[in-house]
Order: C-alpha cells, then structure tokens, then sequence
C-alpha cells in the first residue's frame, strides 16, 4: 500500500458519503444487485437517490450525477463546478475526449480552479502527452508533477516487443512479486496497484538510471528527497516498455504498479502464482462467466471498482493489491455501514494507527467471498476523491482468485483462475 511518491495529503475520507454508501442506494438500478438475497434487493428498492448530483457523485453514483450535471448545463450552461465534475466523471471513466472538453470549459469559466486544472492535466498525462500536462501542472501548484514530466524527452512509454508475456511470481506472500529489467539489470519488483512505479537507490545505481532532478516529498511521515530520473528500458519478459518517468528515495522498495499497468491489460494471476500481460491492443473481450465490473481511475493511480463489503452496496471500492495479510480496509464509519463488527479485545498499529481485527463478506463482480480478513480503525485516506467509498480490498481477498485490469474497456474482471 506504498501510494507511490507525489506529496499527497493523508486526509480522511469523506465519512458522511462512505456512511451514507453504507445504505446501498441502487434503487434506480445504477449498481449492480447480482448475488444479493431477494431480502435485501426489496430493502435496496424501498431507498430512493436523492436529486441532487453533488450528492450523487459524493454516493459514487457517477451515471446519475453525470445525468443531473448535464441537465443543470441545459438550464445554465455557464456553471463551472458542473462542467468540472462531469469533467471529473469522464476522466473517471477514461473517457479522456470528453474530460478534456468539460475540464476546458471549467478551467475557462473559473481561471482559478487549480483542481480542475491538476484533472485536465492528468488526463494529458493519461496520453502520454506531458508536453501540455508539465504547464498545467506548474500553475495547478504541483511541482513534484512538473518535474517528474518535464525531464521526459521524447515519447514516453513505448512499447517494445512481444505481444504478450507470462512472469511467474517469485513470491505470494507477503505480496506477489515478479522479476523485471531496468535498464538490462533484473530485480524483483513487488506488484501494488496502490503504487506508482519506483526502485531503491541501489537498483537506479546499478542500472544506471541518472537523478536529473530531485524534489521533496511527503509520504506522511515527513519530508524525503526523492530523485526524478527516466528509465531508458522496463522489460517485463518478453515485453519492453521504453522512456519512463520514474521516482524514487534513498528508502524506495521495487515496485511495479498502476501506471505500468495502465499501458498494458495486466491480470495478476494468484490463483496461479503469474502475472499476464499482453499490449492493450491485444486485449480481448472479458470472458463469458467471469466477474466483470466497472473500473475507475482516480488521479494519479487510484482504481476503483464496484463492489459490496458487508451489508453495504453495492458501491465504490478503493482497489489496492498492496495490503500484506489484509483482504479489507475499513475506516469506523464504513464497517458501521456495512454491519462489521471489530474484535475491540485484539488491538495493533497498522498505517501509524490503532486498528481493530474484523471479517467480513466481499464481493467484486460477482466473485463473493466470505469472511475476509481485515482491520478497522482511523486510517487515512491518500486523497480526498470527493466521493465516498465502502473500503479498500486488498491481497487477501484475491488471493484464491485472479484479477484483470482492463484500462481500454474500464473493466476490473475477477475469476477462479486463468480462463
């Protein structure tokens, strides 16, 4: 759960949104409902969503609040925070077109919206394209971002030689790992999609990756000089991925995550100890009878999916492989929500708080599993989403499983195993 290296804040959730989700407001058929008792789909239909997309959006009903803001431009098209979220929304979604003009229209109405600013420039980002997101970036007050993409010369993250590549896991536990090469020099990288794509100070020596620029970073636990360099060559088998970005620190573990992800559909195979790749071109279409749900990106490398945790949802889940020995995460309110009990008699630090043992039922697109363990406690957040959230599902959870990350078709596919 290394949340990678740009200084973010570690704010708490929204906790009256992720309560609120707690309620599984799907009424209008805008989540999910496959698996639940006929019970609890008749307690779903008797709650009604309110009108208000703020409030939509802040549920994680992201359809219906991209209805509402529409029809709030339809009446006055000169509202800015309209235009902002559904630019927000499209970007979400991977729809970057469309972010790109509603965020436009929002940074024109409302020269001073530094938010929307960081969104459009991510959605440059997502493209590969830093020579519009580095000055967005610069006035968005982000110069960890302006750094990071400006000492890129050239296209980043081209992709090199064979469609597809099969690694076998090193390890499983704590967290799966895979052997890559930077720069010709192999090293075992722990895979996190809670993370960016960063490696010790020992490996950027030794694979000659040159720091062009340092920056200050905050990970929570107080300031670090972190190095900006670019990675001439990522080989993971087969595949090569060439001109990367990359950060690290004189404490920087190796890991691979979700920006390397996004440029390529990764499944990471637990069931049988791999992680696949193939170039995104390649990708085929989800498999008849797996789990699919939708897949959501939040700046700069947060996935979400939909899912049920508990009694509550179906509704957003933070996706982050990364948690040793933890199937889900969750914050006091969100197991208030989804009736999970802490075992107040077995506390422990974990995340620089006190936390709480729990189990509970977790369910991604279809693919139910009970008792999964976890913890509870005051956690921080990476970021605020402005949305709410059901919790975070992490390695134990998928551990008996395997879990494709679709980012062309925004679709997050559990399974059994390999199909």
């Amino acid at each position: 759960m290394r949340y990678g290296v740009k200084d973010v804040a570690r704010r708490a959730f929204l906790r009256s949104g992720a309560a609120a989700l707690g309620l599984g407001l799907t009424a209008a058929g805008l989540g999910p409902t496959a698996g639940l008792g006929q019970a609890r789909r008749a307690e779903l239909a008797a709650w009604t969503l309110p009108e208000d997309p703020d409030q939509l959006f802040q549920l994680g009903q992201f359809v219906a609040a991209d209805r509402g803001y529409a029809a709030e431009l339809r009446r006055d098209p000169g509202v800015a925070h309209a235009w902002a979220q559904r630019g927000y929304i499209a970007l979400l979604d991977n729809r970057l077109a469309d972010a790109e003009r509603f965020l436009g229209t929002a940074i024109r109405l409302a020269p001073a919206d530094r938010l929307s600013m960081s969104r459009l420039a991510d959605c440059y980002v997502r493209q590969d394209d830093y020579v519009r997101a580095v000055p967005l970036l610069r006035e968005a007050g982000d110069p960890i971002g302006a750094t990071q993409y400006g000492v890129v010369r050239g296209r980043p993250f081209q992709l090199a030689g064979t469609s597809r590549a099969a690694l076998p896991f090193r390890t499983l536990d704590p967290l799966p790992s895979v052997e890559a090469a930077v720069n010709g020099r192999s090293a075992v990288f722990t895979l996190d999609t809670g993370a960016t794509f960063t490696f010790s100070a020992a490996l950027a020596r030794a694979a000659g990756v040159r720091a062009l620029a340092t920056v200050v970073v905050n990970h929570g636990n107080g300031p670090f000089t972190s190095y900006v360099g670019v990675v001439g060559s990522l080989r993971l088998g087969g595949i090569e991925l060439r001109n990367i970005p990359v950060l690290w620190d004189d404490t920087s573990p190796d890991v691979i995550g979700t920006t390397i992800f996004y440029h390529l559909r990764a499944t990471m195979d637990y069931a049988r100890r791999a992680l696949l790749l193939s170039r995104p071109s390649t990708s085929p279409p989800p498999m008849p009878g797996a789990g699919a749900a939708p897949l959501w990106l939040a700046p700069d490398h947060f996935v979400f999916s939909s899912g049920t945790v508990g009694h509550a949802g179906p509704g957003p889940v933070l996706i982050d492989t990364g948690g040793a020995g933890l199937g889900v995460v969750l914050t006091p309110a969100q197991a208030s929500g989804a009736g999970v009990g802490p075992d107040y008699a077995r506390p422990r630090t974990d995340f620089g708080v006190t936390v709480y043992p729990c189990t509970a039922g977790v369910a991604i697109g279809g693919m139910p599993r009970r008792d999964v363990p976890g913890v509870v406690g005051p956690i921080p957040s990476p970021v605020e989403f402005g949305f709410g959230s059901l919790g975070t599902i992490s390695h134990q959870y998928f551990k008996p499983l395997a879990v494709t990350f679709d980012f062309v078709r925004m679709t997050l596919v559990t399974h059994p195993d390999t199909l």
